[in-house]
């Protein structure tokens, strides 16, 4: 859409301008699955009085300058144009998660949302009782977006109630004060130089990966173009009773550890199903993960990201970071894979590498362009293997309307990566959307499997583990 330009028109943010390349054009879909049969009327009640539609971004058009840079222009919401309803069976398939799956898994290929309205969209799926939220990755990253879904919603024990945050600790520890000893400030001195450390090995991979490194080409890699394959989409779905049972085998594990750990084991177990005795012990497949930069981890209360200054303000606040995980034949502890992450994370946590990558495509977007921001970012993902995403989402049961919500998935348009993976909890579980080029990786339910399996054999592990440290010691 071009335009001539209006002075009250607010300029794209430059990573709201790299999600609009056609390269790394990506939508962000949440699937809410819904207890009972869906009162159009009564969802579209919900979002005229949210404050959804108060939002400049939810409310505004992306227009072209005679330059061609892009902005925000506010415009009149028709409410109806945003919704798409379908009252008859989306698939074939015999249940509701794989028809809506598979109608999901067709998005995430599609030519996008209209320019000719805000860039979100609500789809009904009456038939499956399924309601999804389709938004520009342009308009917010995955915090943002679902922090402000909630806001359309309600805690089911309490209907005029919004959703609870939880407690939002600041990532800072003031512990001690000002008051050192000479022992804490060498604390500090071997924290600086293992970040210094840790930060210049992660950024020169970084640098080789947009240049020439990329990893073994194995049964799930990818490449240039595929993003424009065809898609197939399973669910992986855990307890985070077991994940808890699982971290605490391990001391200072955390959900994160034991997510990783899973996603070594579940692809070592597939691979040896589709290459048994193929691959070399040890085989490193790269992962690309994005890492919420705001000063409060986790979801964030709307009203702090509405405010200008906010340390956790509206937009895509995230840096890249790049995750390994190596392939190791079955048979082996399986606790050994969760100790493994732990180490790589932990590593990562002592590094500034996503917010040197954020740094550094913020400069790149504004110095050089969105295309060599887009080219930088499209090289990265083309050299690894594998795209993961983790969002803590509500541990309460919710309700649109009156209507309890049964499940929530997060998915987002396909990558050169031929596997993506977006796991967000709620009420206790979670679980994880496998997006795949399925003429690379045909099987994504097996996958899917995998994954699950990885989880209850090393909670097996874990509870044998967790045995042996409670058993008292007789004397």
């Amino acid at each position: 859409m071009g335009s001539l330009g209006n002075e009250n028109d607010e300029p794209l943010t430059p990573a709201g301008r790299l999600f609009l390349r056609p390269e790394m054009n990506q939508v962000i879909y949440c699937a809410m699955g819904l207890k009972y049969p869906i009162d159009v009327e009564s969802v579209k009640s919900q979002v005229r009085s949210s404050v959804m539609l108060t939002h400049p971004r939810f409310c505004s058009l992306m227009v072209r300058d005679r330059t061609g840079r892009e902005r925000w222009r506010r415009t009149h919401i028709d409410l109806d144009s945003h919704f798409i309803v379908l009252d008859r069976p989306v698939s074939d398939q015999d249940d509701d998660e794989s028809a809506v799956n598979q109608y999901l898994a067709d998005l995430s290929t599609s030519s996008g949302l209209s320019y000719d309205k805000p860039l979100w969209e609500i789809h009904l799926l009456l038939a499956h009782k399924c309601a999804i939220f389709r938004a520009h990755h342009a308009l917010g990253d995955g915090v943002s977006l679902m922090s402000m879904l909630l806001a359309c919603c309600r805690r089911e024990e309490d209907a005029d109630a919004l959703p609870r945050i939880g407690s939002l600790g600041s990532r800072r520890n003031s512990e001690g004060g000002n008051r050192r000893g000479w022992w804490q400030w060498g604390k500090v001195l071997w924290g600086f130089l293992m970040m210094s450390c840790f930060t210049l090995v992660f950024v020169v991979e970084f640098v080789l990966r947009v240049l020439w490194l990329r990893d073994r080409e194995t049964a799930i890699s990818g490449g240039a173009g595929v993003e424009l394959w065809p898609r197939m989409l399973a669910t992986a779905s855990f307890w985070l009773e077991d994940m808890k049972v699982v971290k605490k085998a391990v001391p200072s594990a955390t959900i994160n550890d034991v997510l990783f750990g899973v996603i070594s084991s579940g692809l070592s177990r597939y691979l040896d199903h589709r290459r048994s005795n193929a691959l070399q012990e040890g085989l490193r497949l790269t992962g690309v993960a994005m890492v919420n930069l705001r000063e409060q981890s986790g979801l964030q209360d709307l009203s702090d990201l509405m405010k200008d200054k906010s340390g956790s303000r509206w937009g895509n606040k995230f840096g890249m970071i790049l995750l390994p995980v190596y392939y190791h034949k079955s048979g082996s502890d399986p606790l050994q894979y969760l100790k493994r992450a732990k180490v790589m994370i932990d590593q990562k946590k002592q590094s500034v590498e996503a917010h040197f990558s954020y740094k550094i495509g913020y400069f790149v977007m504004s110095s050089l362009g969105s295309k060599a921001a887009g080219f930088l970012n499209y090289r990265i993902i083309c050299n690894t293997s594998f795209t993961i995403s983790n969002v803590v989402g509500p541990q309460e049961k919710l309700t649109v309307g009156t209507n309890p919500i049964t499940y929530m998935r997060v998915n987002s348009s396909s990558l050169p990566h031929a596997l993506t993976m977006h796991m967000v909890s709620y009420a206790g579980r979670a679980d994880m959307q496998i997006l795949v080029a399925k003429n690379i990786i045909p099987d994504p339910e097996f996958l899917a499997k995998c994954f699950e399996e990885a989880l209850l054999e090393m909670k097996e592990a874990a509870v044998a583990t967790n045995k042996i440290y409670e058993e008292p010691v007789c004397s």
